[in-house]
């Protein structure tokens, strides 16, 4: 059984996190300070990082659960998806696209974190993405049965990195080369000649 302490800390990591997020949500993560966290949850400077080792750890944390949320909707893209393998690619594509839109600052808090140079990714930042790379990887190996899971793994890596790029470009609005009302309409074209 969780003693006293175990439990606070436990509970003002929680409150870290969900503060963090709204901190991001509202204002970027280049925004984020440890000062405003502390105050937002009632806590001394030095209590944040008695429970993460530093600010980056705490945004990893957020990262994980928009991670999760955004593996949740376009998981959730499929349940209505039509059953030709490229539909599915842009329907997952597309929920890519709106999650990313309707999460802004979320979703670049999990490509814009800093890491040291030669730094991996954390584990769980791994599995999240390659939950995402399954979605992609499932049609592609119908649409491509020859295919080897060496050549699925590049092509599915390329297929997320052409549809990360055209959303990113086009929701970046200091950046004029995708216009963000053709996001979807770019995705499907790129997607039906990169897919087939």
């Amino acid at each position: 059984m969780a003693g006293k302490v175990e439990l606070r800390r436990a509970a003002l990591r929680t409150a870290l996190i969900a503060h963090a997020k709204a901190r991001i949500t509202a204002d970027g993560l280049k925004n984020l300070r440890a000062r405003d966290l502390a105050k937002d949850a009632g806590c001394a400077l030095g209590a944040i990082y008695n429970v993460f080792g530093d600010l980056n750890d705490l945004v990893l944390a957020v990262n994980a659960e928009t991670f999760h949320d955004l593996g949740a909707s376009v998981a959730e893209s499929l349940s209505d998806a039509p059953q030709t393998p490229t539909d599915q690619l842009i329907v997952m594509a597309r929920a890519y696209h709106h999650f990313a839109a309707q999460n802004y600052h979320l979703w670049r808090a999990l490509f814009d974190i800093e890491r040291a140079p030669g730094e991996a990714a954390p584990e769980w930042y791994l599995a999240e993405m390659g939950r995402l790379f399954a979605y992609i990887d499932a049609p592609l190996s119908v649409l491509h049965p020859n295919h080897d899971a060496e050549q699925r793994t590049l092509l599915t890596k390329a297929l997320f990195s052409s549809v990360h790029g055209i959303v990113l470009l086009g929701l970046d609005e200091a950046s004029s080369g995708v216009p963000a009302p053709q996001i979807d309409e770019m995705i499907s074209l790129v997607l039906s000649q990169l897919a087939s």
